[in-house]
Parts: C-alpha cells; structure tokens; sequence
C-alpha cells in the first residue's frame, strides 16, 4: 500500500516543511515530521488519532489558540 501522505491547510505554503503530515494507513493513521519524513510514522488507530484530536481542539479552546 502506497501511503498518500497531507499537510493540513494550516501549515502555511506549500513549501512550509514545519509541519506534521498525515497518511491513511491499511490499518488506521500515520503521523510524521514533515521535515524528516525518513525517520518514519507514528501510526495510531483510528480511535486513538480521534481522541488526539479531540483533545488538541480542547486545549485550543482552553487557550484561545
């Protein structure tokens, strides 16, 4: 399986290489840098990567970020 991996609309342009890209895995989500993309993923369940970002929302919302 040949992984598509995204950066998100936020990261600025796209030659902004700080960021964090996801991929659909076979099995769930991949995380990875997207500036060192040879060091490898993060690979989470689909449930565990929707409680990530669950709680990042919450902490933007805590924080006004």
């Amino acid at each position: 399986m040949t992984v598509q991996w995204r950066k998100s609309s936020y990261s600025g342009t796209a030659t902004d290489e700080v960021c964090v890209e996801l991929g659909r895995l076979e099995r769930g989500v991949g995380l990875r840098d997207s500036k060192m993309p040879s060091i490898g993923h993060l690979s989470l369940t689909e449930g565990k990567f929707g409680g990530l970002v669950a709680s990042i929302k919450g902490l933007r919302a805590d924080h006004s970020v």
